[in-house]
């Protein structure tokens, strides 16, 4: 396709879309066959010679015109398409929110526009006008550059855009409604001058500059880390209200979840504040790994996807603190990819079959995608990742490519055989490092032995050895860094990275005089689960000792993931829980550390989440407990409060007193005192009670007052939090954000009776459920994040949370499907649970006419033929 010109005659109802394709010369033989869905055909032309529509072949997904109507020659295709955004509650195509015209195409939605190979391997240049009511849409963007803006009769105008740089369909984007411009400038570092522009609905203005900052330091980031400048003369985001995902990088104008771009103090968490900053710069630096550069395929969508993720991460580990980074990263991976690649659902990153993309925007993609990457930079070196990257944009640019061609640029630049590494392109599953060491000590030789093994996955009963690069340090009894043979200038490093390669392979380490303590997998260098034998006294000692951060980290998690392991089990026989006092010890010395982060510390103090424990009873093959896993994590949170008290007291005291004025540091020191006042809730202490109820009342901003509210609906009895709620909701009911945390803070509650106030929120007039975000932040909450109510003995849970996914399934599919997750383990709970879901989910199959997104999701978990 040379070129595209579409012209759009916007009508909530009767939108008319009228498309002119410039088309090469067919291949002998070649069909001519547009995607297309749930249009009406108006009129289709060929060389300006109209076409009678019952010629052409016409069904759900595609229109065909026969061969002897179709020139051997470059011709020109026409056709006008009739659609009715108002109507299109998927939010997939040309839909509205809230009286706004908005679009989201990726993966499939441009074909639910007009005709058209919607493909991402089909670039062209875009020409676009739109034509529309100028009170009721004043504001009419796409991408590229604006050419022009004329007011035509009858109070239409029209807006005419421009995009010189060739796109597949699903990075077109399109808006119009009435909105407010939030504008600012940046200049490249060629001294090209760029225009600004966030766009959102008035009265929203003044929660637009932290994004507008965060755009502007990712684009100076990408020019210093990668050389990347942008290449327009203007970038628009757009805040919306109905969005399935957090945001699409639409070459030039991104559309974005409002969620993840409005923030004000008062509305907006410190946490709300990282993933504006995330997500901003993710989409950003999508202009050249997605759009500049994208996937011939849908199976390459972790060439794009995994890229900008690892981007993002670094970026996001350069404005904070990188220690603390790393290990939100890990969790989140392991908290979703991990269970991903354990359950039914598990997949390669880059899947092999796939009956609706829409399911492959996974943890998988995104995630270990971005691992991936981290561990080739790792395996290269800084300097020849960015010589590849160099080599990659340079010749790919414009191009839609593939995961081999990324990796020949490295292999061109590096002369490193990179065929082994492919498999973690190819191979699902979460590879599992077995170590054992030995020390000899007359000849002073260290040993360390790998054996890797990747469980089987559906599809995929035998799997071949990785290249697994593992950072190692030593540290003597007294907790020093041991130099290793390296290079720091001097031939030593206090870090070496090995491959593992080989199902089995041994390191040595020579000339050590003393027995070292080894600290594996430093900066977590590869998405493995390590198996080591290890004692709590060892990891205690690394607790306190290593220089590591991410692995002083690990250790005090690890340590506090087994002892959930065994109180897991002394719930489940009924029998006293086992003393966890030697692990509360080992907590004390970084705790109390000044000089560490505190929001590292935070991280310190933070208990293994639900989907750990029960991530690590599936690796050592055993049934998942809900209950008992949520009274081992209760108990845990419990004993730690009462043998720390006094210094989550005094440090709760201090901070609450003592509030940095850099806004970084300021939010380290709530994330760490928040944490004091969540464990000290679980005393039951009405002094500490109290405590919760002043911050509520009290603070000056969001995050406190969040912290303070949902350590009262969780710990708190219920008639203490009730004013403290109906306090909140009345002062930010006109804020869905907001209001979406409210919902979710009474969705997750642990509190016996919260599944009846859970059900209760379904008919509260607030809960608009046909918004993603809303449902999300209610039946998505409650499934994902309160597994004591969900995974209930009776089965309500289940049967619940599927009437409400069978009235989503019917407006949404993407939501639905994406739901299913919730379900992926099923097979690794009791045979009464197992029954319980399985009923449940054919359920939910059984639903006439049931989206194929949905019955895909449901038919792997079954592990039936689709």
């Amino acid at each position: 396709v040379h070129s595209v010109d579409l012209l759009f005659k916007l009508d909530p109802t009767q939108t008319r879309v009228i498309a002119r394709l410039e088309l090469g010369s067919r291949e002998p033989g070649s069909v001519l066959k547009f995607d297309g869905r749930k249009l009406k055909l108006i009129r289709a032309a060929i060389n300006g010679e109209d076409l009678d529509i019952k010629d052409l072949q016409i069904d759900s997904d595609s229109l065909t015109v026969p061969s002897h109507l179709v020139p051997d020659e470059p011709f020109v295709w026409e056709c006008e398409t009739e659609i009715n955004p108002k109507d299109n509650t998927a939010l997939e195509g040309l839909y509205m929110s809230k009286g706004m015209f908005c679009t989201q195409c990726e993966a499939q939605g441009f074909r639910k526009i007009t005709y058209y190979f919607d493909r991402p391997d089909v670039m062209s240049v875009f020409t676009v006008r739109i034509e529309a009511n100028k009170k009721d849409y004043p504001v009419l963007l796409s991408n590229g550059n604006r050419m022009e803006e004329t007011d035509l009769s009858d109070g239409i105008h029209r807006a005419m855009w421009h995009d010189p740089h060739p796109k597949p369909s699903y990075l077109f984007a399109l808006v119009g409604g009435q909105l407010e411009a939030y504008r600012d400038t940046f200049t490249t570092k060629s001294g090209r001058h760029v225009d600004l522009v966030i766009y959102v609905r008035d009265g929203d203005q003044d929660r637009c500059a932290y994004a507008m900052d965060a755009l502007k330091r990712s684009m100076k980031w990408d020019e210093d880390e990668y050389g990347r400048e942008y290449d327009l003369d203007l970038f628009m985001i757009v805040a919306v209200d109905d969005f399935n995902m957090g945001a699409m990088e639409n070459k030039g104008l991104n559309i974005f979840n409002s969620k993840y771009v409005l923030a004000s103090p008062d509305t907006a968490t410190d946490q709300d504040y990282e993933f504006i900053e995330s997500i901003i710069s993710h989409e950003y630096f999508h202009n050249w790994t997605g759009n500049r550069i994208t996937c011939r395929d849908w199976f390459q969508l972790c060439l794009k996807e995994g890229l900008t993720v690892f981007r993002d991460q670094q970026f996001s580990a350069s404005q904070r603190s990188k220690a603390v980074q790393r290990i939100q990263d890990v969790k989140s991976l392991r908290k979703r990819q991990f269970r991903e690649d354990a359950g039914a659902l598990a997949h390669p990153v880059r899947p092999e079959v796939y009956k609706e993309i829409n399911n492959f925007y996974t943890a998988t993609v995104y995630d270990k995608g971005a691992e991936l990457i981290r561990m080739l930079r790792l395996m290269v070196g800084v300097e020849p990742y960015r010589a590849s990257l160099d080599l990659y944009f340079k010749r790919h640019d414009g191009e839609a490519c593939t995961v081999d061609q990324f990796l020949n640029c490295f292999q061109e630049v590096t002369g490193r055989d990179l065929s082994q590494f492919s498999r973690w392109y190819s191979q699902a599953g979460t590879p599992r490092l077995f170590v054992e060491e030995t020390y000899d000590k007359v000849r002073r030789v260290y040993t360390l032995t790998f054996r890797q093994k990747t469980p089987p996955t559906p599809g995929q009963p035998y799997k071949k050895p990785l290249v697994i690069p593992v950072a190692i340090g030593l540290l003597d009894q007294e907790g020093k860094e041991m130099p290793l043979p390296g290079d720091d200038g001097r031939g030593f490093t206090s870090t070496r990275v090995v491959e593992i390669s080989k199902e089995v392979e041994i390191v040595r380490f020579e000339n050590m005089h003393n027995e070292p303590v080894p600290s594996i997998l430093r900066e977590f260098s590869a998405p493995v689960i390590l198996e080591r034998t290890i004692s709590d006294e060892e990891r205690a000692f690394m607790l306190q000792n290593d220089k590591d951060p991410f692995n002083m980290w690990e250790a005090g998690n690890s340590y506090a993931l087994d002892s959930l392991l065994r109180l897991s089990e002394d719930f489940a026989l009924n029998r006293p829980p086992r003393d966890v006092s030697a692990l509360i010890s080992a907590y004390e010395a970084p705790l109390k550390n000044d000089d560490l982060d505190p929001a590292f510390r935070a991280l310190i103090l933070t208990i293994p989440s639900y989907e750990e424990v029960a991530g690590l009873k599936i690796a050592r093959k055993a049934i998942i407990n809900p209950g008992a896993i949520c009274r081992s994590r209760h108990y845990l949170s419990r004993q730690i409060a009462q043998s720390l008290k006094p210094y989550l007291l005094d440090t709760y005291d201090d901070l609450r007193r003592s509030v940095s004025d850099n806004p970084l540091e300021a939010a380290s020191q709530r994330s760490l005192k928040n944490m004091c006042l969540s464990l000290l809730m679980h005393l039951s202490d009405p002094e500490i009670t109290q405590l919760a109820l002043n911050q509520f009342n009290n603070a000056k901003n969001m995050t406190d007052r969040l912290a303070g509210l949902t350590v009262l609906v969780h710990h708190a009895e219920p008639e203490i939090s009730k004013e403290p709620l109906e306090i909140f909701y009345t002062r930010w009911r006109d804020k869905p954000s907001v209001v979406d945390k409210w919902f979710a803070i009474q969705a997750i509650s642990p509190q016996d009776k919260a599944f009846d106030t859970i059900r209760n929120l379904t008919t509260h007039p607030a809960f608009t459920w046909k918004t993603p975000n809303r449902f999300r932040s209610l039946i998505g909450a409650f499934s994902m994040e309160n597994p004591m109510h969900f995974h209930g003995h009776n089965g309500k849970g289940y049967s619940f949370v599927v009437d409400w996914l069978i009235k989503m399934d019917a407006l949404n599919p993407q939501i639905t499907a994406r739901a299913m997750s919730i379900f992926e383990q099923c097979a690794h709970y009791d045979r009464d649970r197992q029954q319980k879901m399985t009923v449940q989910l054919n359920r939910l199959l059984d639903e006439e006419n049931l989206s194929r997104d949905t019955s895909e999701m449901i038919e792997r978990i079954l592990n039936r033929p689709n």
